[in-house]
């Protein structure tokens, strides 16, 4: 097996869609199956940076591995990755009409174990959201399993009044960091 052999550490389409983008395309895609669970008093950042690394750590494969995460937070409030329409409701009612954070996380994990990893800070501020256009988003099910309860690559991002930082990283994974540690690991990259 060629030592650039490349394991995606995420179930995602859409991180697959943005290596793609790089013109890249993972030998394996294997999701790693950990804890998601803040710490207490554990920080956004802290937190996004964890679990790429716990992700990159957990995958079985040869070669490297490369994996992320994506966290929304409300000042230090990390927003969970909503299962439940409550629960994105609640989100969207949270985020409506102010800033919020967007953090992620990109690590690879070389065949020898060292791991290298970037984080991309991203800030982005929904317009005061009408009960009508909440609901018209939650009839839509983008949500579902979405940081914060939205993706920004679907009908969310015509509700986003402005935006500062990386879209690519906003959707879930950050392409100049990316392509920053995998051309340094020899990738072939364009």
């Amino acid at each position: 097996m060629s030592a650039l052999h490349l394991t995606l550490a995420s179930a995602s389409p859409r991180r697959q869609d943005l290596l793609a983008r790089l013109g890249l395309a993972p030998d394996a895609v294997q999701p790693a199956n950990i804890d998601e669970t803040p710490l207490k008093n554990e920080r956004p950042r802290d937190y996004a940076l964890r679990m790429g690394i716990e992700k990159a750590g957990a995958v079985e494969a040869a070669g490297y591995v490369l994996a992320g995460d994506t966290v929304v937070a409300a000042g230090r409030r990390i927003l969970p990755k909503t299962e439940a329409e409550d629960e994105a409701r609640a989100c969207l009612d949270l985020l409506s009409g102010r800033r919020h954070t967007v953090l992620s996380s990109v690590v690879l994990r070389a065949p020898d174990g060292s791991v290298a990893s970037r984080l991309s800070a991203n800030i982005v501020r929904f317009k005061s959201l009408s009960r009508e256009e909440i609901d018209a988003y939650l009839a839509g099910d983008e949500w579902r399993g979405k940081a914060g309860g939205y993706a920004i690559q679907g009908s969310a991002e015509a509700l986003i009044q402005w935006m500062r930082g990386s879209h690519s990283s906003v959707m879930g994974l950050p392409l100049y960091e990316t392509r920053a540690l995998l051309k340094s690991a020899g990738f072939a990259i364009a």
